[in-house]
């Protein structure tokens, strides 16, 4: 989560402690003078984990890290940064930034973790006849990965938007986007939410909706944490299914992949996959970049040979994903299946699939994540960018970047699908601020064409 509420800047350490100069809960008899709860930390691990991000590009040390019971706490950090010209003060969810933007350096960094259990209520909006779509009012600080587990096992509920790694927090993911291969459908994780309850810059604890304070509440949807910290959020719920049949197809040609994905995003509900994503892939055997990558169990081999001659330094992969109830039968789910795929123009003899249970299939990338703890490759720097490319211009930008900048990989995925513009209520074009870095990386993430 980003949430630089001024740019202040310390001229020395012993200047920003004077804001903090009231003994309290604190590591050691520094806490602060807006009365703050929760555990205030100053050095040591506490401050040297604040002080890093996934993106491993930067690297700098706060005065203190607060970790707040709740809104009031993260108000008071707020208000201790306004009290100072020189202090300042960032919002950090599980540090999965990439440039620094929850760090605070010599400043207030508010870990959000802390305040995780603060909020899950499941609830239903008003509706005709007393029903109504049902929500869940979740913690800005929890995992995506707890609310997914929990409103599953206890309520058979889960989110209807994504992001493909759920080790973000709710706060985090909402204050950019949160954008997966179900976006295409609902709209990313911004167009899901329904009320917030926001700390604002001037230390102010606000509940905004659509219909109440709509200007706070598309500002900060989307906002990278720039109108404030989002404490508390409606998400929007469906029925869980209880298992997924994921795919992965493979294509030779750039134009046939398109043209398939965005046939695809443009069917009704019922005339779809549920999740539909795409990545680009180097076209030899390189175990990070290329062949290797595309088969979804160890007992599938990506077979070359049916390649056709044209192929060039890189290939496509369409990923798909059905959802469906432990009652169906195997036949309807591949009845299902078959009428999809039927139409769609692929490489024949290079098709993967696997059935998997639901939450399963939306932690998949929380096996990658162990893996690469365990070899340390978690720990490396993880520059990426995220870009929106216009459906007129997404040709013109895979014959220059991918068969030509990125032909020999980048050491990590390079996604690419389209996604509606109409879905993108709250994120772009809506006045709310959706701002993809520019900046040239070794790791690019996520490209998106729109239709």
């Amino acid at each position: 989560m980003i949430a630089y509420i001024e740019p202040y800047f310390l001229d020395n350490e012993s200047d920003a402690a004077s804001v903090l100069n009231v003994t309290g809960k604190s590591s050691d008899g520094v806490s602060e003078s807006l009365n703050i709860q929760g555990e205030i930390l100053c050095g040591g691990a506490a401050a040297d984990i604040a002080g890093k991000d996934f993106g491993g590009m930067n690297c700098v040390k706060p005065l203190a890290v607060v970790r707040p019971l709740g809104p009031e706490d993260i108000a008071g950090a707020v208000r201790a940064a306004l009290s100072s010209d020189k202090l300042t003060v960032a919002a950090r969810g599980n540090g999965h930034s990439i440039n620094g933007q929850s760090m605070a350096e010599g400043g207030l960094v508010v870990d959000m973790r802390s305040t995780a259990e603060n909020h899950f209520e499941v609830g239903f909006l008003a509706g005709d006849g007393g029903g109504g779509t049902a929500f869940v009012d979740v913690s800005g600080g929890a995992l995506w990965e707890n609310v997914l587990k929990r409103c599953v096992s206890e309520y058979g509920l889960a989110p209807r938007s994504w992001t493909d790694y759920l080790g973000l927090t709710v706060g985090g993911t909402l204050s950019n986007a949160g954008v997966s291969g179900q976006a295409f459908r609902y709209g990313p994780q911004t167009s899901n939410v329904t009320e917030l309850d926001v700390v604002t810059g001037n230390g102010d604890v606000v509940t905004c909706s659509e219909m109440e304070n709509s200007e706070l509440f598309f500002s900060v949807l989307g906002g990278l944490g720039q109108f404030g910290i989002i404490t508390r959020a409606r998400v929007l719920l469906q029925q869980a299914p209880d298992m997924v049949r994921w795919i992965r197809i493979v294509y030779a040609e750039f134009d046939e992949f398109t043209r398939d994905a965005e046939w695809l995003v443009s069917q009704k509900d019922e005339s779809s996959f549920d999740y539909v994503e795409g990545f680009v892939f180097v076209n030899g055997d390189d175990p990070v970049n290329g062949w290797p990558t595309v088969p979804l169990h160890p007992d599938q081999d990506f077979d070359p040979t049916r390649l056709p001659q044209s192929s060039g330094s890189v290939l496509y992969c369409l990923e798909l994903a059905l959802h469906y109830r432990d009652s169906d039968s195997n036949s309807s789910v591949d009845k299902r299946v078959e009428r999809l795929i039927g139409r769609l123009r692929f490489d024949d003899g290079l098709r993967f699939e696997v059935d998997l249970p639901y939450v399963d299939f939306l932690l998949r990338v929380k096996r990658s994540e162990e893996i690469a703890k365990v070899n340390g490759t978690w720990e490396t720097p993880h520059p990426w960018l995220n870009l929106f490319v216009s459906k007129r211009d997404i040709g013109d930008f895979e014959q220059k970047v991918f068969k030509e900048l990125v032909k020999n990989g980048v050491g990590g995925p390079m996604l690419v699908y389209p996604l509606l513009r109409s879905r993108y209520y709250g994120c772009v074009g809506d006045g709310v601020r959706l701002q993809p870095s520019l900046r040239l990386a070794s790791y690019w993430e996520r490209v998106v064409s729109e239709s």
